[in-house]
């Protein structure tokens, strides 16, 4: 006999609103977390004054509507990412302060890559987001890099530079690293490229008051101890016609159904009985996480603002690429925030924390003056090294993943149902997709709880 309805692996986003929505649906849950607080890649810091910083994903953009109903039923509150002034972007050593859409680049530049994106978006209108690997083309798309076409249609070395940096960002994996087919889908599942790099109406536009950990937080102690088990480290699933059981030191969960809402790499490693079949389990080896390290740079004001700048800043020169206004809302301290991506973190996580710190405030320095020398604090998260993560912001699909195994990412495998912000076929990889995912897995079992 099963002891509850479902068993969910995994406290994050997914997973809790995976639990949410079953419980409100009168199902008995049990959420096995094996880290030892809830939120997954959703991470609170507090710096050495008090005030609190997003370690983890953070940003929600306007037309990310579930995770924002989601943050309005919590009772939470977002405040705008503050965008007034400048941008910088520094290549070839040269600063250039822009307000416009070109991102600082020269006018040709700047008219080469608005062409590749007409192209790029134009192709990514093409792809089925809930079946890539049906799309037309499919297979000739998957089976390239984003770096082969790229060099396929522009030599420009600052238009290079630029997607060099751009898919990083989004990724924290290199051009070279991608499927077309891959990257397509995913500017597709977001709204296209300036949404996914945009501030203001963008990606990047709302930040939740404490930080977004807080809706996990708000999540699990809505579903109490009773429901949410932290430090349960699940190792094994059995899984047959009639119920699943889930292991874990110190414990067995034996329920009806499971939903795993782990990243895909990470749920490969779990025990299963039987195995899983060689597709899905061959999906599990082709989803590697992103690579990256997010640092906080934190200064008595945000002094950035009395020059004109508004924080945002992208280097084609440094390993700290990215940078934003990460400040409080009450201005009370000024704080940068930036991040080490693709093979740029791997590389600085070779380095000492010293190392990075001092690569960071001189990149800076240079970025926006020698006020950025002067830090009161500095914090980093290194999400290559999270045991239960092992990178961010999230799994990636290489070439010819999608139209080899697409199909398995999302296929229950008997009674055991997958979630996670990579199974979502609208905003792939955010926060959003992630609320989305547990909605869809919660839905599924549910279904079948109630055939």
């Amino acid at each position: 006999m099963t002891e509850i309805d479902v068993v969910v692996i995994g406290a994050g986003l997914a997973g809790l609103t995976a639990a949410r929505a079953l419980v409100a649906a009168g199902r008995s849950v049990r959420v096995l977390e094996a880290r030892n607080r809830v939120g997954g890649r959703n991470f609170g810091g507090t710096l050495s004054n008090g005030v609190s910083v997003e370690m983890g994903g953070q940003w929600i953009g306007r037309t990310q509507t579930e995770v924002l109903r989601l943050v309005d039923e919590l009772g939470l509150k977002t405040f705008g990412t503050y965008d007034d002034g400048e941008s910088v972007t520094r290549y070839n050593g040269i600063l250039t302060r822009y307000g416009d859409e070109t991102f600082g680049m020269s006018e040709q530049a700047a008219v080469e890559v608005g062409r590749l994106q007409a192209e790029l978006e134009a192709m990514a209108e093409t792809v089925s987001l809930s079946a890539p690997w049906n799309s037309p083309q499919a297979t000739e798309l998957d089976r390239r890099t984003v770096d082969e076409w790229l060099r396929a249609n522009t030599s420009e070395p600052e238009v290079l530079a630029f997607w060099a940096a751009v898919v990083p960002a989004l990724f924290s994996a290199e051009t070279s690293e991608l499927s077309l087919l891959h990257f397509l889908f995913y500017l597709k599942s977001a709204g296209m490229l300036d949404i996914l790099l945009g501030v203001t109406g963008g990606a990047q536009e709302l930040r939740v008051v404490g930080g977004a950990h807080r809706i996990a937080e708000a999540l699990a102690a809505e579903l109490g101890d009773d429901v949410v088990t932290l430090e349960a480290p699940v190792r094994s699933i059995a899984h047959d016609e009639h119920g699943v059981r889930v292991s874990y030191p110190g414990g067995t969960v034996t329920a009806g159904y499971a939903i795993v809402a782990i990243p895909p790499t990470l749920a490969g490693r779990l025990d299963y009985r039987p195995a899983l079949p060689a597709t899905r389990d061959g999906l599990t080896q082709q989803i590697p996480m992103g690579s990256v390290i997010k640092i906080q740079l934190a200064y008595r004001t945000p002094f950035w603002r009395e020059a004109g700048l508004n924080g945002f800043a992208f280097s084609l020169d440094d390993p700290l690429c990215v940078t934003l206004d990460n400040s409080p809302p009450d201005g009370s301290c000024g704080v940068i925030v930036g991040f080490f991506e693709g093979a740029h973190a791997r590389t600085a996580a070779r380095w000492s924390a010293e190392q990075r710190r001092a690569a960071a405030v001189a990149t800076l320095t240079e970025l926006f003056g020698p006020q950025a020398a002067e830090p009161i604090d500095y914090l980093e998260q290194n999400w290559m090294e999270e045991e239960y993560t092992r990178g961010c912001y999230g799994g990636r699909l290489g070439a010819g993943v999608w139209t080899q195994y697409g199909a398995a990412l999302t296929e229950p495998v008997g009674r055991i149902h997958w979630a996670g912000a990579e199974t979502s076929d609208v905003w792939n990889g955010y926060m959003d997709g992630a609320v989305r995912s547990g909605y869809r897995a919660a839905a599924e079992v549910r279904a079948r709880l109630e055939s």
